[in-house]
């Protein structure tokens, strides 16, 4: 039975906030380098990012009926974020869609499929990420769910959880690790600080993370031109 859940938990602005400055990458790196959707998912222009409490919509190939429904459930904010049930190549959203979006103040749109009207998508400037750019239309005939977990790009997404994307792609926060997830990434912001300083100054990688001692272990070999050309009777 196709289930619409209207009252999904919220995620405060002070939490969003935190998130805002903080890349894909480091979110991914800092959460023990989990939630990363597919590559395949990617911005339809260079520069957007997206932060927003996910908002879920399940839909079946070729029929985009369950993000009209789920459009109602979106808050200001708000990230929706569309699986399909299995893979399929059509323009499931488009610039009439992205001004209903706009109006509404929802952030942006995160689908597991494809996107059509892109000239106008990028002039509208909405943060939408999508596995491919489409130009099959679709039909409004086929029920699915609102707000219930889901699988997107390969990504286990709960109503409630929270989006981040940017050039780099999509990844998930788990909403009851929201917190400590905040936390760890605005700590390895800071550690990879010191560390650009570091390598501004000239200092190789080799010295900083201490990897001579250990890839001479490994056999990691430093010779000289001649000497292997005698011992390999090769050249480089």
């Amino acid at each position: 039975m196709p289930i619409v859940v209207t009252d999904i938990p919220t995620i405060s602005e002070e939490i969003i906030a935190r998130y805002r400055p903080l890349g894909v990458a480091t979110v991914h790196e800092a959460q023990g380098r989990l939630g990363l959707m597919h590559p395949e998912m990617r911005p339809i222009a260079n520069g957007l990012k997206l932060v927003g409490r996910a908002v879920t919509a399940s839909c079946t190939p070729g029929d985009n009926t369950m993000i009209h429904v789920a459009m109602e459930q979106c808050q200001p904010g708000d990230v929706m974020v569309v699986g399909v049930e299995s893979r399929a190549e059509c323009g499931y959203f488009g610039d009439l869609l992205a001004t209903l979006m706009m109006a509404r103040g929802i952030a942006g749109l995160v689908i597991d499929s494809g996107v059509r009207d892109l000239a106008d998508l990028r002039q509208m400037g909405l943060p939408v990420f999508s596995r491919c750019i489409a130009a099959q239309g679709t039909v409004k005939e086929t029920l699915g769910d609102v707000n219930l977990p889901l699988v997107c790009a390969g990504q286990l997404v709960r109503p409630g959880d929270l989006i981040v994307a940017d050039d780099d792609g999509v990844v998930v926060v788990e909403r009851h690790r929201l917190t400590e997830v905040a936390e760890l990434s605005e700590a390895r912001e800071e550690k990879e600080a010191g560390i650009r300083a570091t390598y501004r100054e000239g200092t190789l990688g080799l010295d900083l993370n201490n990897m001579r001692e250990r890839l001479l272990k490994k056999g990691l070999t430093y010779t000289t031109y001649a000497d292997y050309q005698k011992s390999t009777n090769q050249t480089v």
